[in-house]
C-alpha cells in the first residue's frame, strides 16, 4: 500500500468534522496566488465589461442563475 493510500484510508475513518478540516487544509494549500492567472482574469473581466457596454452581452439576475441549481 502506498503512503497516499494509507493516508486516505486513515482519513476516511475520521469524524466528518476532522475530514472537513483535512479537506479545507488541502484546498487552501492548492490556492497559491498567481500573478499571471490574476492578470488573465482581469483581462477577461475587462473584455466582458466592454462587450456589455457595447450591448453585445446581457446580464442575468442572481436569483435566475441560482434557481437553475436549486432543487425544488
Amino acid at each position: 500500500m502506498t503512503l497516499t493510500q494509507t493516508i486516505i484510508e486513515q482519513a476516511v475513518g475520521l469524524s466528518a468534522r476532522d475530514r472537513l478540516k483535512i479537506v479545507d487544509s488541502l484546498l487552501i494549500s492548492l490556492d497559491e496566488p498567481s500573478l499571471e492567472f490574476d492578470q488573465l482574469w482581469a483581462e477577461e473581466a475587462n473584455k466582458r465589461l466592454a462587450a456589455y457596454r457595447r450591448g453585445e452581452m446581457g446580464t442575468k439576475d442572481v436569483e435566475s442563475v441560482l434557481g437553475q441549481f436549486r432543487r425544488e
